[in-house]
């Protein structure tokens, strides 16, 4: 079997953990995002939740520790909003945000869009601290993610991204919903709509060919 490489293995464990703790916070009450905000201590949750993902998974435990050295780093990064701010996460690629509920069920990838908004790096905070709140209360779509600080291989814009996910490219009336909502949110210039199976295609805008489902 060939070996996995310690960093790749680091980066993989600390996105799984960062999941793992807004689960459990989340079970509990507030979101994390929320603790951090508030300044609320939640260190025994963490170091809770971490000895239950020490147990579940502890390959990527161990991984997480070589990284950081204790758990008392980890706190320390998540307090200064690696995984809750954009500008200040170079652990992973993307923050995500669930809506409630349970919506998973019953789910089909292929039929799931989303809204994509560029914005300059100075305003991305901001713009998705609106974002993820509304997708919190259940307000938007059924997921929303933004890039972050981390330099992505992939990207290519030099803005971040917002992408505000919802159930069915083909409901239109949901699909516009959600659009209206972000204008009430501030982002009124006019932005692209991208299903998932033109993503899973490799199916990407350039000059002379959209692959928007939906411009408005």
């Amino acid at each position: 079997m060939e070996e996995i490489d310690p960093e790749s293995l680091a980066d993989v464990a600390y996105g799984i953990f960062e999941t793992f703790l807004n689960r459990e916070l989340r079970a509990r009450g507030p979101h994390l995002f929320e603790l951090v905000e508030q300044g609320t201590d939640f260190e025994v949750d963490l170091r809770e939740t971490f000895e239950r993902f020490r147990e579940d998974y502890p390959v990527l435990a161990e991984a997480l520790l070589r990284r950081f050295g204790d758990i008392n780093a980890i706190y320390g990064l998540i307090r200064t909003g690696e995984g809750v701010l954009p500008s200040r996460t170079t652990q992973m690629y993307w923050i995500v945000q669930d809506a409630p509920g349970p919506l998973a069920r019953g789910l089909d990838d292929e039929r799931v869009g989303k809204w994509l908004i560029f914005v300059p790096m100075g305003e991305v905070d901001a713009a998705w601290k609106m974002v993820r709140d509304e997708t919190a209360r259940g307000m938007l779509g059924i997921s929303a993610k933004v890039s972050t600080a981390r330099p992505n291989p992939d990207s290519r814009d030099e803005r971040a991204v917002i992408y505000v996910y919802t159930r069915d490219w083909a409901d239109e009336v949901d699909v516009m919903r959600v659009r209206e909502r972000l204008r009430d949110l501030g982002f009124a210039e006019r932005i692209g709509y991208k299903r998932n199976i033109e993503t899973y295609r490799g199916e990407y805008s350039e000059e002379g060919r959209r692959v928007t489902y939906y411009s408005a």
